[in-house]
């Protein structure tokens, strides 16, 4: 049994391989937070300490006792109004125009399996692979309660948080704030790790010291952003990537988030997961509920690379679903850089023709094959092919490529509308629009108002009518902008973002279930709704529209913390690269690439005999080693962002097969040869180098390292393959 419930103690002990989680219910019925952490034994009730701490309020159960305040007590589910002046988990308005939530316990229930939420991702488990905690707080005035949801998944070392708000009461409230997860620490010096970026340049690891006050990131712009990932990592000052304490939150959710960490005034520290506060005001009826998206959390006392392995393995197992969840993906080519809005069927069918030719999987055609859709001022949400263009029906089209031994993909924008398309000038009212106010354009397009049934059916039935006219096995889900103009002419004020993000999750969710064998790759300007909520549908999301082989290596690595590399959309692209105009060696962009589902974003056309001759080797290439990308472990070597050369490996679960990659980063005169030490090797086994014979111990290859060849040229990237001898 992964919980327990001492019934005398009230007392709910959550245990995974190596955690405990632990918290009570104390005699006024609130629910305290008392651990999480490494493995421990016992009641840990023993850390609360009780005095008297001037300007902190004591609730009035506590008669005259000065000594309890919710303002220094670690709480599972703070909220406001209740003495607490720390930041809340949830904030309520009541019908009188109060804002409070005195939450106390009412009851629990411990069964099988893993909960799910009602039209939101979250983590699924089998009966027998997980348990589920379900505790009811309830506030006695307002009769507001709240369910907390407790997933242990015992041997992943997961435990997995969510919340369930319910108007019990005979008058309509307000949820002004809610968050999945709080997690209280009475002692202790911590960093904040979060993951902040921008277009083109996605999830850049930042280490902030917590102070006292509160430090936030988030995210207003109606996905999860390209500026801010919605998953962090509290750690001790001294934590390192293969050492020391560290705790990880991800919040399974694609739309608006906050995250608050907190030092208060004891030295105490509280951090929050959540939805965002901001444009957000969900005004519940009697009866009426709302679900807080999950939160998963993880803890590692062997430093950040233990941490994300473990993440890795959650991810892969328990969110990733379908048929491409658990096999390796098709090698694809994509016409967007190769030529972008230019081309006709004609060009889709000389791409897969090269792609035969050089033994890649799959030709995917981009944006511009619908409407009128020439450039990107005009014809989203007019979802009709055009065969003009095409010069005949996607069908014919699609045949022809499955002729050649290809497989097709299609690219589709469905949350966005053109001002210019047949679409918006029938119903203007379906974008989102502040009623006597000019829209704010993104990349010249609206957004259409997924919180309504009507919108998303008739934008699903006409997507469906597309995918219905030939063999299609993959589509690429974009969404190019944010979303500014928040309001519905349907929809109340307030739950306009969070009812257009379910729209979307229930959009998706029937996509998937009508067509199981399409594989769906997520995109928002490439690593813009990069989150695993978005994973739990599209089992691989394109990690940035960067395709600069040099600056992948730091948005890859940055992505890795929480997400494994099965998820990760990488190819190699032309030179000189589009996005940033440097130039890599076609070897070292499809190193890079292989650190992801591999694929290309060129014109084979214009590349050279031996150009083409290379590529065929690289898709043969990756094609042995997928397997073990896929599945294999994966380790951080070193920091692209510090040192001389960027390195990684996958080591397969047995230890006997490793892909080590390095490429180096910087080159100076006559400098320092780079060292890189493996990991997660058998220290007494012998290794082969699969390419040179060469034969190295497990031990000399983590302890003393690989030296990398001091070679003229930049971006210089080295592969090799290991097996064990014998």
């Amino acid at each position: 049994m992964a919980i327990h419930y001492e019934k005398e103690e009230r007392i709910f002990t959550l245990e995974t391989a190596r955690t405990t989680y632990q918290m009570k219910v104390d005699d006024f019925g609130f629910l305290l937070h008392l651990y999480y952490g490494g493995k421990v034994e016992g009641s840990m009730e023993y850390l609360l300490t009780y005095s008297d701490r001037g300007f902190s309020g004591n609730p009035y159960d506590t008669g005259l006792d000065r000594t309890y305040s919710m303002d220094v007590l670690p709480q599972e589910y703070p909220g406001l109004g209740t003495g607490d002046f720390r930041g809340s988990a949830v904030v309520i308005c009541n019908g009188d125009g109060s804002e409070c939530c005195d939450l106390r316990y009412t009851g629990h229930e411990i069964r099988p399996g893993k909960y799910g939420l009602r039209g939101l991702p979250a983590v699924y488990a089998g009966e027998g692979e997980a348990q589920t905690l379900e505790i009811l707080l309830e506030d006695p005035v307002s009769e507001v309660r709240v369910r907390l949801l407790y997933g242990v998944l015992e041997k992943e070392d997961i435990i997995t948080r969510a919340a369930v708000i319910e108007n019990g009461g005979k008058s309509s409230v307000c949820v002004e704030k809610a968050s999945s997860a709080c997690l209280d620490f009475v002692t202790g010096e911590y960093d904040l790790l979060s993951f902040y970026g921008r277009h083109a340049m996605e999830r850049n690891p930042q280490r902030t010291k917590l102070a006292h006050g509160s430090l936030r990131i988030g995210s207003r712009r109606g996905t999860s952003s390209h500026q801010h990932n919605p998953a962090v990592i509290l750690a001790g000052g001294d934590t390192t990537e293969d050492n020391g304490s560290c705790w990880g939150m991800i919040f399974v959710y694609s739309g608006n988030f906050l995250c608050e960490a907190e030092k208060d005034q004891f030295g105490q520290t509280r951090v929050l997961l959540g939805l965002q506060e901001e444009l957000f005001h969900y005004p519940l009826k009697p009866g009426e509920s709302l679900a807080v998206p999950e939160t998963i959390l993880g803890y590692s006392d062997a430093g950040f690379g233990e941490l994300s392995r473990m993440f890795h393995r959650c991810i892969r197992s328990h969110i990733c679903r379908g048929k491409y969840a658990a096999e390796v993906r098709p090698v694809l080519i994509n016409s967007w850089e190769a030529a972008y809005f230019d081309f006709n069927g004609e060009t889709i069918c000389s791409l897969a023709r090269d792609a035969a030719d050089l033994g890649i999987d799959m030709v995917v055609m981009d944006d511009g094959w619908f409407g009128k859709r020439d450039d990107d001022n005009s014809g989203l949400g007019d979802w009709v092919v055009n065969e003009k263009k095409l010069g005949c029906t996607l069908g014919e089209m699609i045949g022809k490529i499955n002729a050649m031994g290809v497989k097709f993909g299609i690219w589709i924008e469905p949350e966005m509308v053109s001002e210019d398309s047949d679409l918006y000038r029938e119903h203007p009212d379906w974008a989102l629009r502040i009623p006597g106010r000019r829209p704010v354009r993104g990349r010249n397009q609206l957004v259409l108002d997924f919180s309504r049934e009507d919108v998303k059916e008739y934008i699903f039935d006409r997507i469906c009518a597309v995918l219905d006219q030939g063999n299609i096995e993959y589509v690429k889900w974009d969404m190019n902008r944010s979303i500014t103009d928040v309001y519905s002419a349907e929809n109340q004020p307030g739950r306009v973002l969070y009812d257009y993000m379910i729209g979307v999750y229930d959009f998706l969710e029937k996509l998937t279930q009508r067509y199981p064998d399409i594989l769906i790759e997520g995109c928002s300007g490439g690593g813009g709704r990069f989150d695993a909520g978005m994973l739990y549908y599209t089992p691989q999301i394109w990690c940035s529209d960067n395709t600069d082989a040099a600056d992948r290596l730091r948005i890859q690595y940055g992505t890795s913390f929480f997400y494994p590399i099965s998820a990760v959309g990488s190819h190699v692209s032309a030179v000189p690269n589009h996005q940033t105009g440097r130039i890599t060696s076609l070897h070292t962009r499809g190193v890079v690439a292989m650190a992801g589902t591999f694929g290309y974003e060129l014109d084979p056309g214009k590349l050279t005999q031996e150009e083409k001759e290379q590529i065929r080797e690289q898709v043969k290439l990756y094609k042995r080693y997928a397997s073990l990308i896929r599945t294999g472990v994966y380790y951080r070597l070193s920091d692209p962002f510090r040192d001389t050369c960027a390195a990684w490996a996958f080591v397969s679960e047995d230890g006997n097969r490793v892909l080590f990659t390095a490429v180096m980063t910087e080159i100076h005169g006559n400098m320092p040869v780079s060292y890189v030490r493996l990991k997660g090797l058998k220290p007494e086994a012998l290794y082969e180098d699969v390419q040179s014979g060469t034969r190295y111990y497990g031990s000399a290859l983590m302890r003393a390292g690989l030296p990398i060849p001091l070679e003229m040229g930049e971006y210089r990237a080295y592969q090799r393959e290991f097996s064990v001898v014998g």
